[in-house]
């Protein structure tokens, strides 16, 4: 008779599955997150997901770019990217500009636990509740014996929806192409020129500069200054750039124009009296007009009368 494997367990749990995962549940009252269904069962990258997790386990106020993340992951910056990519795309991350306490426009990162608009986290039923389709009904071969079949009574017309209306059914119009760069606003193709002064990794071609130009000059007709363009399409860019400088740009200029703080005035300058002679010792004194005395010269007048 052999012998029992006394490693393994005396008999099954009554009612648990015979295949796939089995969980252990632990509950947990400190040091956990709740992460929606949909997002952890989210088909297609793990990278994806558990970026997603580590973000929605951090506190507020936590970096979260791209070299942050390659610090904790052993992934580098394109599966970073693009995990980061495809969480906005699908509503869960949102990065907003927005104007800080000290005027400077900053990128802020949002991270949803459900996407905006989204009012099911979990729209997948259970599996003890999905419908099961009904079997297709393949028909029998027919033989010689059999009688032909007889024509089947046409449907019953219904009637035709509504047309849709002439502006969705007409194709989309091309888009409109930019004007040539000679015919651009010249002030919006000089501040676009000038960006290479201030960082010179901001090259543009002719058509990149034809295609921005637009952007800069709806800023400039807003009322922002040349100088305050070039600080906003310059201030903060990474030290390594992943993409091409237009599409930042064009990422940074698609936003709308903020209007420049008010600036406080500048203090009033203390009036300086010029320099006159005194009348007494011709020593060099500041004052509003000449024939005035020093200090000591009317001191010592002043003694002078006292004992007069």
């Amino acid at each position: 008779m052999a012998d029992s494997q006394f490693s393994a367990r005396s008999r099954a749990r009554a009612g648990g599955p015979t295949s796939g995962v089995i969980h252990v549940r632990t509950r947990l009252t400190t040091g956990f997150t709740v992460l929606a269904n949909a997002l952890a069962q989210r088909p297609g990258s793990a990278v994806t997901i558990g970026v997603a997790a580590y973000i929605a386990s951090l506190p507020d106020g936590a970096p979260v770019s791209i070299t942050a993340l390659c610090e904790h992951f052993s992934e580098g910056e394109i599966l970073i990217s693009r995990a980061l990519r495809e969480l906005e795309a699908s509503g869960y991350l949102e990065r907003r500009r927005e104007r800080g306490p000290d005027g400077r426009v900053r990128t802020r990162t949002y991270f949803h636990d459900v996407p905006p608009g989204d009012d099911d986290p979990d729209p997948t039923p259970p599996p003890g509740r999905r419908p099961r389709p009904a079997p297709a009904r393949v028909p029998a071969p027919r033989t010689a014996s059999d009688p032909a079949p007889l024509p089947s009574a046409p449907a019953p017309a219904t009637a035709a929806p509504d047309p849709l209306p002439a502006v969705v059914r007409s194709p989309q119009a091309p888009p409109a192409q930019p004007a040539p760069l000679g015919e651009a606003d010249p002030d919006a193709v000089r501040v676009l020129a000038s960006l290479r002064a201030a960082d010179p990794r901001l090259i543009l071609s002719e058509s990149e500069a034809t295609r921005l130009a637009p952007d800069v000059a709806r800023w400039l007709a807003a009322g922002v200054s040349p100088a305050r363009i070039t600080e906003t399409l310059t201030a903060g860019l990474p030290e390594r750039l992943l993409a091409r400088p237009a599409r930042i740009l064009a990422f940074r200029l698609g936003e709308p124009p903020l209007p420049a703080p008010a600036l406080a005035p500048p203090p009033a300058k203390p009036v300086v009296l010029p320099l006159q002679t005194c009348d007494g010792c011709e020593r060099a004194i500041r004052a509003a007009r000449p024939g005035q005395l020093c200090r000591d010269c009317r001191t010592e007048r002043e003694e002078l009368r006292a004992t007069g």
